[in-house]
């Protein structure tokens, strides 16, 4: 279900469509549906791979409570940090949204970062509905601590030729996904057939320049444990134990190094602040400058933003 109250002034559209609002960390998604949801008759659906986990706030730089009562909202906080979670869960979930949104005649705001959530849903990917293997994972990402992803590529690129190209050397999630997927149907991987939504949609990013995102990402960094992003990830650990995937992603395993002692917090935030950047320059390669699928419009220019979504809307028919 949504949370939070509409907007839009009670607004209805006439016609279906979806608006994708993308752009790196830090770019400022969230405040910009915020100002879109004063104009527009929006719902937002998150397409953050990691607000989908409750209590997992400060870390994912959710939205607050304030935003949640300003803006429905539907796939924040719906699972439990350690629960299972796959794409096609969310593909299942994100269309019963989008479906509950169009019903009440308002427009979906699909908001997110995650490329792979973003051009999954818009362009009809069917994947398979294989559940995350926890062991296999482990050992895989322990090989690539200690031998580098390059190892992991080549133990797929020994199995599933054609899936080790498609995917490279530089993604090691997918790499561990696809081998996750192959020993589970024993077949390698074809690529992901793809049935067309019954939708039409548009894509809106959000551009800042490398150093502007880097001083905004480093901000963002830095008021997340001044928020609380240690204790929140004690409280995790104390409810949930710290054995699964959620609580290696950035922040919450650097938070972790400061509860176990290897670090103190300046150098947790450091060490996020490093690894923030490098997750912006991966999914740099999911949103690209000359990507003609995407309107892109200067990040500090909410107005812009506003004005595209509401040409989107009248597109539809709204």
């Amino acid at each position: 279900m949504p949370r939070g109250r509409r907007g839009g002034g009670g607004r209805r559209l006439t016609s279906h469509g979806v608006v994708a609002l993308v752009g790196p960390t830090a770019s400022g998604k969230t405040a910009a549906a915020l100002a879109v949801a004063e104009r527009v008759p929006i719902e937002v659906v998150s397409a953050d791979s990691r607000q989908i986990r409750r209590g997992m706030r400060i870390g994912t730089a959710a939205p607050t409570d304030e935003e949640l009562a300003a803006v429905p909202h539907h796939l924040v906080g719906i699972v439990d940090p350690d629960a299972p979670w796959t794409l096609a869960d969310f593909l299942e979930r994100a269309h019963e949204a989008i479906d509950a949104v169009h019903a009440r005649g308002r427009l979906p705001l699909l908001v997110g970062g995650a490329g792979q959530y973003v051009w999954a849903l818009l362009e009809g990917w069917e994947p398979p509905a294989v559940p995350p293997n926890p062991e296999l994972r482990a050992r895989l990402e322990a090989e690539a601590r200690e031998h580098g992803v390059e190892a992991v590529h080549a133990r797929l690129a020994a199995l599933d030729p054609a899936s080790a190209e498609r995917i490279g050397t530089k993604n090691e999630r997918r790499l561990i996904r696809a081998l996750e997927i192959l020993e589970a149907t024993g077949e390698p991987i074809a690529p992901l057939p793809r049935v067309p939504p019954p939708w039409p949609w548009r894509v809106i990013g959000l551009q800042w320049s490398r150093s502007a995102l880097s001083r905004r990402a480093d901000r963002r960094a830095a008021a997340m444990y001044e928020a609380g992003l240690v204790e929140e990830t004690r409280a995790i650990v104390e409810r949930h134990g710290e054995d699964f995937e959620a609580l290696t992603s950035i922040g919450y395993a650097e938070a972790l190094g400061v509860l176990h002692g290897r670090w103190r917090e300046p150098e947790a935030v450091k060490r996020t602040q490093a690894a923030t950047r490098r997750l912006i320059r991966r999914q740099a390669a999911w949103f690209r400058p000359v990507d003609p699928r995407i309107e892109w419009v200067a990040g500090a220019d909410v107005g812009g933003v506003v004005a595209a979504v509401e040409a989107a809307a009248s597109e539809f028919g709204g």
